[in-house]
């Protein structure tokens, strides 16, 4: 069950929200992407483009809402050189294990298309990143288990940024973040009178 569009702002406006929560998901609300104007400080605009593609596959976003940037935060993270502490021990370090994953598509887009994964059409990227996530892709310098582990964590963090995005969680029909009053109605679709 999806809120309806504007749920979770107005939902922060509210006494339900504490104050740190309001902050940390007004702070999201507020880094809404601008492809045209995106700087960018560790992938390059080719990059992107392809990471921008790579996600509309794979986590298509609603056409009648505003678009969650989950391509900011990880450039943004990889720049700085943060991780999550841990790396599968057949990739390098995050930065390094990126630009390989993200060559490995334009390799195997070559390979078999004679062109760029970024000039393909949605059923021959589709062909790719299936290939990508089962480590099957004819033409990628990453080994099979390389793909498959690189594949599995670029998925895991998109899906990671986008699913914590109020919006998204909205689209869900998720307000969890109303945090301060005790929540007493957890049934199967019950509603709480304040999500009325």
């Amino acid at each position: 069950m999806a809120y309806p569009l504007g749920t979770v702002r107005t939902l922060l406006d509210t006494d339900h929200v504490t104050p740190a929560t309001r902050q940390a998901l007004q702070e999201r609300l507020d880094k809404q992407p601008d492809w045209q104007g995106l700087t960018l400080r560790f992938f390059t605009p080719d990059e992107a483009e392809l990471l921008k593609q790579l996600t509309a596959r794979l986590l298509p976003q609603p056409a009648d809402r505003e678009q969650i940037d989950v391509i900011n935060p990880v450039d943004h993270r990889l720049a700085h050189n943060e991780s999550d502490g841990w790396r599968y021990d057949v990739l390098p370090a995050d930065p390094d294990a990126w630009r390989m994953g993200l060559t490995a598509f334009q390799e195997a887009a070559q390979a078999q298309f004679g062109k760029p994964f970024t000039q393909l059409d949605s059923p021959q990227q589709d062909q790719l990143i299936g290939q990508m996530q089962q480590g099957t892709a004819t033409g990628a310098s990453l080994t099979a288990l390389q793909s498959k582990h690189f594949f599995e964590d670029m998925l895991a963090e998109l899906v990671s940024l986008y699913v914590s995005h109020p919006l998204a969680q909205e689209e869900m029909g998720y307000v969890g973040m109303a945090d301060k009053p005790r929540w007493d109605r957890i049934g199967l679709n019950e509603l709480e009178e304040r999500e009325k």
